[in-house]
């Protein structure tokens, strides 16, 4: 199988303590730590739990944590548009 960002798509999504993990429709494993989401590192497990995907796969959405992920920016290694907290 070629690799494509067209056919990029989840079919689950979980959590563990640090990461924020993909399974891929192609069978292919992602995990992005989550400090790379701020609207999502430090959210309840119930609220974590309760995403939907969008576009077949292509998307995921939290709505009462007004997120979204695209699954290609992930892959292109792109996480948030919003600022992460600077360590030193």
């Amino acid at each position: 199988m070629l690799f494509s960002l067209d056919n990029a798509r989840a079919q689950k999504v979980w959590f563990d303590n640090e990461n924020l993990w993909l399974l891929l429709t192609d069978g292919r494993q992602l995990s992005v730590p989550k400090i790379c989401f701020p609207r999502l590192k430090d959210a309840p497990d119930g609220l974590l739990s309760s995403y939907t995907l969008s576009g077949g796969g292509a998307g995921i959405h939290w709505d009462e944590l007004d997120e979204d992920i695209s699954v290609p920016n992930l892959l292109l290694g792109i996480y948030s548009r919003e600022k992460l907290p600077v360590t030193a």
